[in-house]
């Protein structure tokens, strides 16, 4: 649906008609861009009267506002052929608007089974409308149409007239004034009443019926005007209520009657009337009097200088007066005025002030207290008594009652904010301890929760620890006092010793050795189920009143919730924390390729366990792989989450593929956990070999890298975004790194907080690394994470994230412990291979594994001069391991498979998996490389 069709059918009906307008028009001009627009009425007669502009100067309107219906304008043409026209602009109308403007589009806004006007729009360069934007046009003239008919009528709000032919003679000092309007020229007649009514000075009277327009409020016209096309079509009487501007811009109700003249062809001529101001009328004065004679308050009315001219019943009975022996009499001079304190004083001012004002009065003689509203008008001021006596000693009652109760509210409203505060259930002691125990003078507290079939303590203040020991001896269940609160349900209040003893015979000797003397033994019940119990006592005799005993006994209610919420909250707490640990590394490899430390921060006191984690995976031939990532949000589902997706990148890592790849499926896999899941990660693949560090990301921060000579900076990377969000393929970034670079990669939990955006966080992050650089922090790696971590997330500010850090120092392998070779695509290329491994391990002095490097380089290269393409090379790898690799131009990957005894081949994979320590393949930018890893004998030389 178009949205701003959308946004006019939420407008409800009974809007008024120049707010209908205005919206229709701003809608259509802005769904056109059109210059602006009008809307025109059908007036009395053969014209169409200006109804609404938007967009348009005055000076552009001015010759628009009467239309006759018979022109070649738009309007009139859309009004005479009932449909939709657009007409360039003619030569006349296009001097009123040089140079701006192509044509009118004009359509007929209809009601009741006939026109009612037109919606017209000056459209800019783009022409004439299309026939999408016609159909927009009338739908917004339909809704026109709709919220027009359900518009406020006068009726509704203009005040009544009382019956009869000619009700403004019945009213002394009513002005009336009387006009006259040409229905063939649109001229109008005032005489100085109606002029001076109207707001019109002679000067600025033009004659037309566009002066009266002017004046008319914006929501009358339309149906002030469709009352006077009734009476001229039924040759009836004109007869309309509606509110005009005065000199001083506001608005006053006003009320006219008229006749249509006519002539011999039946053509309407003229329309005479009268006009009279319609704000006073004797059946409205009488009304009210009555009303307000009969009402219970007292009530008086004064003129400015205070002397009575109205009172009702009420008010004479206070004043102790008839209405006859009140009227005309100064307030002040009356024996009731008198004995009010202060009473000329303060409605003096109020009167002067010119706004209401309220105080109380006291009437000494009758025992009555009074509430005195008065009111300043513009001819006097009115005043309002009303007996409060009952009111203020109910009030006054109330009062001490609601002290009472304010008081226990606000124990109950501290104590529900410190409990919503609590996390653990040791939390939830301390809550109750420091907000019940001292409002009631208690001394001890003990929170005790079933575990199977016995009663533990879970927290107490104000016992000792044997006593504590002696009861949990004693908590299976049985007949002691919080067994008993706990199958009944019911709290018990024990005043004494000997009420202990009654109640727990069996427990006789517990109130002497906790040194207690009075007990309230609440229940904790939460879902319906009744978990423990919660003991509050005394070190006196205590018997607590009944509203003691209600407070307390709420009390319990909200202690049992925050209770259970805490003990669930803390079960779900260990058990999030558990899974966290086994699902994040133990320990980090020790490659040749590079040296990391790493840490996990968790979130602070109240959150769940969050989905950051971090991994360095060793990949073949001096290859590794970096991988930090954040699920996004905090619980057991997003550790979880967590879990897959870090075995997920271990699997794809696997296959050597590249990152964008792993991004990919990684993307996939985020697709398929649920539209909810969101998950930034990012994947660095550093190869020693050549120094390269290929990186892809996907909604995560970069990576910060400090260079050697302590250089921080952050690579820009591809805006991918986060995992089952994104499009593959992913974007990814190469880059050489010099020996010793240091790669730092975190969560943004490290960087971004509620009081620290992301950028403040990243600026903080290289200070911390250039100072550690430069102080030689950052030569241990361990210290290294230490001093970002307690840098970026201090302790005392408790972190609303969980945060994952993980920092690697690159090393590349020694160009003298790489070798390689290209081979010839012929058999020869499996001795020349053999040589090459022999020459070359002999210089590097592992001559102890030439035969087996032999063996292993010759079946590699004769699969692949049998079975694949050129070109064909082989490289040696002297790093922790020795590295066998041969590369071939094609993509077919060696697959094993077991031999039967009558094959002729399929035997050489199995031959390289018994002499090397493990193998596998990649592909690469050419092809494949099959590799194999040996372990070297001897001393273990990194060569770094």
């Amino acid at each position: 649906m178009n949205p701003r069709l959308a946004l006019l059918s939420t407008v409800a009906f009974g809007a008024p008609e120049s707010e209908v307008f205005r919206l229709a028009l701003q809608h259509a001009t802005g769904e056109l861009c059109a210059l602006g627009g009008t809307i025109h009425l059908c007036g009395p007669t053969s014209a169409l009267c200006l109804a609404s502009a938007v967009g348009l100067p005055p000076a552009l309107t001015r010759s628009w506002e009467i239309i006759d219906q018979e022109s070649l304008l738009a309007p009139a043409c859309a009004l005479r052929q009932g449909t939709a026209v657009w007409l360039p602009l003619l030569p006349a109308e296009a001097a009123d608007v040089p140079g701006l403007g192509t044509g009118l589009a004009a359509l007929p806004v209809s009601g009741g089974g006939r026109i009612t006007g037109t919606i017209t729009l000056l459209t800019g360069d783009r022409g004439e409308p299309t026939p999408e934007q016609w159909d927009f046009l009338r739908v917004v003239a339909a809704w026109t149409e709709g919220h027009m008919a359900r518009a406020p009528r006068l009726s509704d709000s203009a005040p009544k007239e009382p019956d009869g032919e000619r009700p403004w003679q019945d009213v002394p000092g009513l002005r009336v004034g009387w006009w006259d309007w040409n229905l063939q020229t649109d001229g109008l007649i005032w005489d100085a009443v109606a002029m001076e009514f109207y707001g019109s000075r002679p000067v600025d009277f033009t004659g037309k019926i566009q002066d009266w327009m002017h004046i008319l409020h914006p929501d009358d016209l339309a149906p002030t005007l469709a009352e006077a096309q009734r009476a001229i079509r039924e040759h009836s009487v004109y007869e309309a209520a509606y509110r005009v501007r005065r000199l001083d811009g506001t608005y006053g109700w006003s009320r006219a009657r008229g006749m249509p003249t006519y002539d011999d062809q039946g053509r309407p001529l003229r329309m005479v009337g009268v006009r009279w101001e319609n704000s006073e009328l004797p059946s409205a004065r009488d009304a009210l009097s009555r009303a307000l004679r009969q009402m219970s308050d007292g009530f008086l009315a004064v003129d400015p200088e205070w002397r009575i001219i109205f009172t009702n019943l009420e008010a004479e009975h206070v004043l102790g007066f008839s209405q006859e022996q009140l009227f005309g009499r100064v307030l002040w001079d009356l024996p009731a005025a008198r004995r009010i304190q202060g009473l000329e004083r303060r409605c003096q001012r109020a009167a002067a002030e010119g706004k209401p004002a309220s105080f109380d009065v006291h009437m000494s003689d009758m025992g009555r207290r009074y509430r005195l509203r008065l009111v300043p008008g513009p001819v006097g001021c009115a005043l309002y008594l009303t007996d409060v006596t009952e009111k203020l000693r109910v009030q006054e009652e109330r009062r001490a009652a609601e002290n009472d109760a304010s008081e226990r509210a606000a124990q109950i409203t501290e104590l529900t904010a410190a409990l919503a505060k609590a996390t653990t259930s040791q939390d939830v002691v301390d809550a109750v301890a420091q907000r019940v125990l001292p409002p009631f003078d208690a001394v001890g507290l003990m929170v005790q929760a079933i575990e199977g079939n016995r009663l533990l303590n879970v927290g107490s203040v104000g016992y000792a620890d044997d006593f504590l020991d002696l009861v949990n001896d004693r908590a299976a269940a049985g007949t002691s006092p919080s067994w008993s609160v706990i199958s009944s349900g019911a709290p018990a209040f024990l005043s004494s010793p000997q009420e202990y003893v009654a109640y727990a015979p069996d427990h006789a000797d517990l109130p002497g050795i906790a040194n207690k003397q009075a007990w309230a033994f609440l229940p904790l019940t939460a879902s319906g189920r009744t978990f423990g119990v919660c003991v509050v006592s005394f070190d006196r005799p205590r018997r607590l009143n009944d509203d003691e005993r209600s407070l307390l006994t709420t009390i319990s209610a909200l202690v049992a919730q925050a209770l259970e919420r805490a003990r669930l909250y803390d079960a779900e707490r260990v058990r999030s924390r558990e899974l966290q640990r086994s699902l994040l590394p133990t320990d980090l490899p020790d490659l040749p390729a590079c040296e990391t430390a790493a840490c996990y921060l968790p979130a602070g006191q109240g959150m769940d366990v969050g989905g950051d984690w971090y991994d360095v995976i060793p990949l073949s031939s001096g290859r590794v792989a970096l991988v930090v990532g954040d699920v996004m949000g905090h619980g057991l589902p997003e550790a979880a989450t967590m879990g897959r997706l870090r075995t997920a990148v271990h699997t794809l890592a696997d296959l050597e593929l590249p990152p964008d790849e792993i991004m990919g499926h990684l993307n996939d896999i985020v697709g398929v956990i649920g539209e909810e899941s969101y998950v930034t990660c990012l994947y660095a693949l550093y190869d020693s070999t050549t120094q390269a560090c290929t990186i892809a990301s996907a909604g995560h921060p970069p990576p910060a890298l400090v260079h050697p000579d302590g250089t921080v900076r952050f690579p820009e990377l591809g805006a991918d975004p986060p995992l089952g969000a994104a499009e593959p393929p992913f974007e990814t970034v190469e880059l050489t790194l010099p020996e010793g670079t240091l790669v730092v990669l975190y969560t943004d939990g490290l960087v971004e907080s509620a009081k620290r955006d992301i950028d403040e966080g990243m600026a903080d992050l290289v200070r911390l690394l250039r100072t550690a650089h430069e102080d030689g922090t950052d030569a241990d790696l361990e210290r290294l994470c230490d001093t970002l971590t307690v840098g970026m997330l201090p302790a005392e500010h408790q972190a609303a994230d969980d945060a994952a850090l993980l920092v690697a120092r690159l090393h590349a392998l020694n160009a003298d412990r790489m070798a390689s070779w290209p081979l010839a695509e012929d058999p020869k290329a499996a001795s020349l291979a053999r040589r090459h491994v022999s020459e070359q391990l002999s210089a590097w002095g592992l001559d102890d594994l030439t035969f087996t490097t032999e063996l292993l380089a010759s079946e590699l290269v004769g699969n692949v001069v049998r079975h694949a393409k050129g070109p064909v090379s082989l490289r040696l790898l002297h790093g922790a391991e020795l590295i066998c690799e041969v590369f071939d131009g094609s993509l077919t990957m060696p697959r094993m498979r077991r031999a039967a005894d009558t094959d002729e081949g399929g035997r050489g994979l199995q031959l390289i998996t018994a002499l090397s320590q493990r193998w596998g393949t990649r592909y690469t930018t050419n092809g494949k490389c099959i590799w194999t890893e040996q372990a070297l004998h001897g001393p273990d030389d990194r060569g770094s």
